[in-house]
């Protein structure tokens, strides 16, 4: 019921930062919350952020204090601001709309970290 348009993802060197951003098509308050997973190759997607329709936030534990999730309700965009990259943090980014019933994907943004 909603499109979602991930941008931002690029190769850096460790220790830099990116900001990935996601552009819904629609209200993103609307959902019970929005997040950013990642995907490595050949590793399951796994949860990296989320933020609740309250402004509440989640992080998975590999990546507490380098990432912040954030969201710009007016603009119907949620961010995720990535400090102090490391080499495992390859991945494609995938931006995630949640209600109590289904879930909407973006088509992801390829983030690459090394030397």
């Amino acid at each position: 019921q909603v499109q979602l348009v991930e941008s931002g993802g690029d190769l850096v060197q460790p220790g830099g930062s990116l900001r990935l951003s996601c552009v819904a098509s629609g209200k993103i308050s609307i959902f019970f919350a929005m997040g950013w997973y990642r995907q490595a190759p050949g590793k399951q997607r796994e949860l990296v952020a989320t933020i609740t329709n309250y402004g509440i936030t989640n992080y998975a534990d590999s990546v507490k204090g380098r990432f912040t999730i954030s969201r710009d309700i007016a603009k119907n965009t949620v961010y995720l601001q990535m400090n102090s990259l490391k080499p495992e943090d390859t991945a494609v980014y995938y931006c995630n709309a949640k209600s109590v019933t289904y879930d909407s994907w973006g088509q992801g943004t390829q983030v690459t970290v090394s030397s």
